[in-house]
């Protein structure tokens, strides 16, 4: 089988719905609460009717948390709070309702998914429909080798588009997007930094549950070193992603890639998602057109990703756990959005009219008769 041509995307993806944005704007100008009043639930709505082809925004419906999972190499440098290949205990979690997102999606009940992409256990340890689009077991340490062969970056890209189209085709309307990895922040710190262009120490971050100082220096070093390998791979994206990425980074990037294809709007979580995002905006630039970032994570590299994709988060609740557990909180707010665009009445016209005469006359000033 040939290689994904990466370069079909840029003329896949279309641009959200202008003309339904302009009628979605005009109509927020009839409507009986003043504009700007809402602040950024105006932008919203304005966005989902873009994104969904319609001035009368239609209510979210049927929601998806969508999560990768995946072990990383580099993890073995002691970089991260977690003990390197123990990213099954965050997939068990999750698949046993014991961990924040799925608490989380519970309440909100929106259904979440797990797919396994290169978590190091062997694959009769989760239900097979987690299990079946595995590329391999835990990923290349990216500082001195690469994270996967160019067939297994295809494999687990193809994967993520996979997905992609299965979640579209059975009707989910938004996804939340997510991660469970162990070593997964440095490797999006590394694609992020090459991308940008920026050094180790300005996207190295302290993880979800907040390395010491040795751990942070011992983080940047890898990052440093993979940079080196990274930067001469950067007019590839789907090299760079086999050699400083990793097999669910590959799957989420084609996942990204492939919902702006279909149209299926996505909430980013932290900074793998953010850095996945990255990727995917190099090979398709209007791609982040369908994307929201649902929080602020607290890593520097989210920061400077989203800083260049133009995207400005939703949430800062200072949540830094991962697993879509900040971008899954984001949703209640972008549902509200929605329930406003679609339900607030129009002010009938003659309202209007009056209410633009007693702004006029409470505008005039009495003149002295002469």
């Amino acid at each position: 089988m040939s290689r994904i041509d990466l370069d079909e995307f840029s003329d896949l993806i279309e641009r959200p719905d202008g003309a339904a944005r302009r009628e979605a704007e005009a109509r927020r100008e009839r409507l009986a609460v003043r504009p700007g009043s809402l602040g950024r639930l105006d932008e919203l709505g304005e966005w989902l009717a873009a994104a969904r082809g319609t001035a009368l925004v239609r209510q979210i419906e049927r929601p998806r948390v969508v999560l990768f999972a995946g072990d990383h190499g580099v993890a073995r440098l002691d970089v991260s709070a977690r003990p390197a290949g123990t990213a099954q205990e965050l997939l068990r979690g999750v698949l046993e309702g014991a961990s924040p997102v799925a608490v989380l999606a519970r309440r909100l009940d929106v259904p979440v998914r797990v797919v396994d992409l290169s978590v190091d256990c062997e694959p009769d340890a989760f239900p097979a429909e987690v299990v079946r689009h595995r590329v391999r077991r835990g990923s290349g340490r990216i500082d001195v080798e690469d994270a996967l062969t160019l067939d297994e970056a295809d494999a687990a890209f193809r994967a993520g588009v996979a997905v992609a189209d299965e979640e579209a085709d059975s009707g989910t309307d938004l996804v939340v997007l997510g991660d469970l990895s162990v070593g997964g922040t440095t490797a999006a710190a590394v694609l992020i930094a090459a991308l940008c262009g920026t050094d180790a120490s300005v996207v190295t971050g302290r993880g979800g549950l907040a390395i010491d100082d040795l751990a942070w220096m011992r983080k940047c070093a890898a990052i440093r070193d993979a940079l080196r390998r990274a930067r001469p791979v950067l007019g590839d994206q789907l090299q760079l992603l086999a050699t400083v990425g990793g097999a669910d980074l590959a799957a989420m990037t084609g996942f990204l890639l492939q919902c702006a294809v279909r149209k299926l709007p996505v909430i980013l979580d932290g900074v793998v998602s953010a850095a996945c995002a990255l990727v995917a905006q190099r090979v398709a630039f209007r791609a982040p057109d369908w994307w929201l970032a649902g929080h602020v994570s607290g890593e520097p590299g989210q920061a400077k990703a989203l800083d260049r994709m133009a995207l400005e988060p939703l949430l800062d609740q200072g949540v830094r756990i991962g697993e879509g557990a900040g971008a899954l909180l984001a949703l209640p707010l972008v549902r509200a959005a929605a329930a406003l665009a679609a339900e607030l009445p129009e002010v009938k016209a003659e309202e209007t009219e009056a209410e633009a005469a007693e702004e006029t006359g409470a505008g005039e000033v009495a003149r002295p008769e002469e």
